[in-house]
């Protein structure tokens, strides 16, 4: 179970199946990331990609926030379900996007086709940091921020991801969320 925090659902409870093998975003955590984020982009008028989706514990917090174009990708079938249909009971259907596949695959197949003000990553915690750094090159390496853009990837506390793109990182018990900026070259115009 998890709470949409603000919005026009605000503390709206979302149960999911007991048989969901899921870890959504805690709430104390969830509430220090959107307070971060409300401070310096207009949910209204930013494009988010949501990767590792889940239950779309996230993906509804910015549509409940006002957030028009969302994108989440999930790879498990009965996760994309879920999403797209509290998307539809909360009339959040045309704001959300939910694409079922494999994040890596996803993310090769449409490079430098969209781009983003913020991408967010909650990847198994027992992913390898090496598929976190795989991860980072992908969404940074192939113009999926936008140049106002942060990727935002939600890890484990006690693992230190270093990356020339750090800009911060904050921790709220045993989960963190660093930030990224975009590639310097992405901010030149074509």
């Amino acid at each position: 179970m998890f709470r949409i925090i603000s919005g026009k659902w605000k503390a709206k409870k979302i149960a999911a199946p007991k048989n969901f093998d899921v870890r959504p975003t805690t709430d104390f955590a969830k509430e220090a990331l959107f307070s971060i984020l409300e401070n310096k982009y207009d949910m209204q008028s930013i494009s988010v990609l949501d990767l590792f989706a889940g239950i779309g514990s996230i993906t509804l917090e910015f549509a409940s926030r006002g957030c028009q174009n969302i994108t989440s990708v999930e790879m498990n079938p009965k996760h994309t379900a879920f999403i797209n249909t509290t998307a539809s009971e909360l009339d959040m259907a045309l704001q959300i996007n939910v694409q079922r596949g494999d994040v890596f695959d996803w993310l090769k197949k449409f490079r430098n086709k969209k781009s983003f003000e913020i991408v967010f990553s909650d990847a198994p915690f027992e992913m390898e940091e090496k598929k976190y750094h795989e991860l980072i090159s992908l969404v940074l390496n192939n113009k999926y921020l936008k140049e106002n853009g942060a990727l935002i990837v939600e890890h484990q506390s006690r693992m230190k991801l270093d990356h020339p793109n750090l800009i911060d990182t904050r921790k709220y018990g045993n989960v963190s969320f660093s930030f990224f900026e975009p590639n310097k070259e992405n901010n030149q115009e074509l």
